[in-house]
């Protein structure tokens, strides 16, 4: 067992609690975090915020579903390794290659006026309002083969170069934006992740939904 009374230890823990909290400050464009602090932040139990983008591009993406009586896909993209990356080659080649994956997601999205976020270093997410569950499971295939197109050297990852993993959540909206639909998808993405490198785990939500419906209908 750990003493937490131990000086190093303790410096230690209360380092990375810093560090974590660093991560839940709005960020600019200009000021990003350094790698790392997000996963700090969940290994410590804190978890960071999304950020004001996100928050409002999900909460208009649900609003234009709901108005709209169709469904919302959300993709939550995680570079593979990217800390093995990081200690291999280095903050600027993680900057370029976190850069390039990025454009990659964006030049992938199936719709002019769909776009990619950059969460913490390493994640992404992208909002599909009004695309059907097989349009977006298209779409994540066509960003994973954009994403291995790139042919980023990684060697300390089994694929050899850098690869994506992504969970995918479906829904429903109805109502205000709730917040635990990111979270759907942030779970299918550690699912996906779990499989191994490069892979994609969807989670739908509508059929619970409809069961809900009928529920309350009788």
């Amino acid at each position: 067992m750990t003493d937490l009374a131990n000086g190093n230890d303790s410096d230690h823990f209360w380092a990375r609690v810093r560090m974590a909290l660093g991560v839940m400050r709005p960020v600019s464009r200009e000021r990003q975090p350094a790698y790392g602090q997000a996963a700090i932040a969940r290994q410590i139990g804190i978890k960071p915020r999304l950020g004001a983008r996100i928050e409002e591009e999900l909460g208009e993406s649900w609003a234009r579903a709901a108005a709209r009586k169709v469904s919302m896909s959300l993709l939550v993209i995680e570079i593979d390794r990217m800390g093995d990356y990081f200690t291999s080659y280095g903050k600027d080649a993680t900057d370029d290659c976190v850069r390039s994956v990025m454009q990659a997601i964006a030049d992938a999205l199936p719709r002019d006026g769909d776009v990619c976020l950059r969460m913490g270093r390493a994640t992404f997410v992208v909002a599909l309002p009004d695309l059907p569950v097989l349009l977006a499971k298209t779409s994540a295939g066509h960003i994973a083969e954009a994403i291995r197109g790139l042919a980023l050297a990684h060697k300390e990852s089994h694929a050899g170069i850098v690869t994506v993993s992504m969970g995918l959540a479906v829904t429903n909206p109805h109502g205000q934006y709730d917040r635990k639909f990111f979270e759907t998808a942030a779970a299918a993405l550690k699912k996906a992740q779990r499989k191994g490198l490069g892979r994609l785990h969807s989670i739908d939500l509508r059929p619970a939904q409809e069961q809900s419906r009928k529920k309350r209908a009788a």
